[in-house]
């Protein structure tokens, strides 16, 4: 069984933000030479999330109300965890959206349904951040 590992690199402009990161993604497929097997994709940081859905900016906006509803940015003091950080809402934002996703490939592909997309969702940035490609397979 042959293995790759890269990571992807981001640092945002805004505190907020989602990237569709599936062309990247893809050349890592192509990069790694694997045609059978398993991509995983995850955020290897706590206050930001990879994720698939439709790449459609008016639901990238009601995410962004939805999320903001849950889990309000403001105001600071209302988190236990706002002590020397004022981050608290994008450690919950990045449980409700996930830490990673597995895809399958098949035949040197990635195995997406018709509208799917690989997303990087940034909750507190403006900073550089990175996410794990590990794929596996023959």
């Amino acid at each position: 069984m042959k293995h790759f590992r890269k990571e992807l690199w981001f640092e945002t402009r805004q505190r907020r933000q989602f990237i569709n990161i599936t062309p990247t993604v893809r050349e890592c497929l192509r990069e790694s030479g694997i045609r059978e097997g398993l991509l995983l994709c995850n955020a290897m940081h706590i206050t930001a999330s990879v994720f698939i859905n439709d790449d459609e900016s008016g639901l990238h906006h009601d995410f962004e109300v939805w999320l903001e509803g849950l889990a309000p940015e403001k105001p600071y003091d209302r988190y236990r965890h706002n002590g020397y950080e004022d981050n608290a809402d994008a450690h919950l934002k990045r449980t409700v959206m996930g830490r990673e996703v597995v895809v399958a490939v098949t035949a040197g592909e990635l195995d997406l349904g018709p509208w799917e997309q690989i997303f990087y969702g940034e909750f507190d940035g403006k900073r550089r951040k990175r996410v794990l490609i590990k794929i596996i397979g023959e």
